[in-house]
């Protein structure tokens, strides 16, 4: 598939399986939220201490640093989230959509498969998180449920040829394969890693880090290989969730991201397969990059060009999956019975919002490098750039 028409398809349920596990997760003790409700969906609680627990993941821990005002409007959005993710729970609950055990204890191992971890390890994190295996079943399964309603929904989509032509004619400007290198990375970061998720051999200090720099290189120089060395020992949870793999930059996409003019240089000379020996870049941190694909010009993609047709066709289903998704939201909202007290409490006490002190406790690492709460069914229709997707500064990746 081509990259540079910066079209993409967002991942499916494997990258949303610990979405909402901070609201379950707790560190442990008591609070004066922790038997208030703070809303009903169809007689179904959700209580405060969830709420504010998800403002704890989304504020990194920072949540004394928000202003109360702040703080308010953070766990209106919170709680909201969470109504949402309940209501669609519900509602392929009725559709009879809830999947198996089996189901649950195959895509949990699939998830271990991709983290890297041995099974001791993979128990460590959650106990680093204070989650339970329990705990995390009850998320897959409302995660694996939810996915099941929106894709019966989704599986009516249709794309015509004439759409695809339709598209392309008017938007051939993004069609364009740029000079550019796709790459795989092993980072090494000296400061605290654990709002990442990352908590197994972490590197805390520049001594540390460059020893586990080196060592990382000489396991890669010994024939380990890349991307098992990337699951278990990088400290980027992106290139971690994907063996190393950043997705595809451009030559001006690496310099306003911060690489060196003799780093980016190096890639063109490289050939597919080749490793750099350890890189430190000004923000501290380490460096292994493998060139996985170089394109040396650009050129325009046409219609005939390998993955084109594909890419829009899949483009095309995915914005009006959003759009369904969203259609989906409206529906089962306003079919359930909703009763929002911390908005209620909020208007019968303008001259606070109903505001009292987050939960002091901090969520101390997030699964999957994310802290958000929001329900699959609310992402908004995008069209991405894969830009900055190799940038060790903002290592949001393209899937390749």
């Amino acid at each position: 598939m081509q990259r540079t028409a910066k079209l993409t398809i967002t991942a499916t349920i494997l990258t949303a399986i610990f979405l909402a596990l901070v609201a379950c997760s707790g560190g442990g003790g008591s609070d004066a939220n922790d038997n208030t409700v703070a809303a009903t969906v169809n007689g179904k609680n959700i209580m405060q201490k969830e709420v504010e627990r998800g403002v704890s993941a989304q504020s990194e821990g920072q949540q004394a640093k928000l202003s109360a005002l702040e703080l308010a409007q953070l766990r209106l959005q919170v709680l909201g989230n969470l109504i949402k993710r309940e209501v669609l729970f519900q509602r392929a609950d009725r559709e009879k959509l809830l999947p198996t055990e089996d189901e649950i204890t195959a895509i949990i191992n699939q998830q271990k498969q991709q983290s890297g971890m041995t099974d001791d390890d993979f128990k460590k994190n959650l106990t680093a998180q204070n989650l339970t295996e329990e705990s995390l079943r009850e998320e897959s399964r409302k995660n694996i449920a939810i996915n099941k309603l929106q894709d019966k929904y989704n599986s009516k989509i249709t794309v015509n040829d004439k759409e695809v032509e339709d598209f392309y004619n008017g938007n051939r400007e993004r069609f364009v394969s740029a000079r550019g290198v796709a790459l795989a990375m092993i980072a090494v970061d000296p400061a605290d890693n654990s709002s990442q998720g990352i908590t197994q051999n972490d590197a805390k200090s520049d001594a540390e880090a460059k020893l586990k720099i080196d060592d990382i290189n000489q396991q890669l120089k010994g024939g380990a290989d890349f991307a098992t060395v990337a699951r278990a020992k990088s400290e980027d949870a992106n290139s971690v969730s994907r063996g190393g793999d950043i997705g595809f930059a451009t030559e001006e996409d690496l310099k306003q991201n911060g690489f060196p003019a003799e780093l980016i240089s190096k890639f063109f000379g490289m050939q597919p397969g080749d490793r750099t020996e350890p890189v430190r870049f000004n923000s501290g941190k380490w460096y292994v990059f493998k060139l996985e694909e170089k394109r040396l010009q650009t050129e325009n993609l046409t219609l005939e060009s390998p993955g084109i047709r594909q890419q829009i066709t899949q483009a095309l289903i995915k914005q009006r999956s959003d759009i369904l998704n969203a259609a989906l939201v409206e529906v089962a909202m306003n079919e359930a019975k909703i009763v929002n007290n911390l908005a209620s409490t909020m208007l019968n006490n303008p001259s606070n919002l109903g505001l009292r002190p987050a939960a002091p406790r901090a969520v101390n690492s997030r699964a999957a490098g994310t802290a958000t709460t929001t329900p699959p069914a609310t992402a908004p229709a995008t069209t991405s750039t894969p830009a900055a997707a190799a940038s060790p500064k903002a290592t949001t990746s393209t899937k390749r």
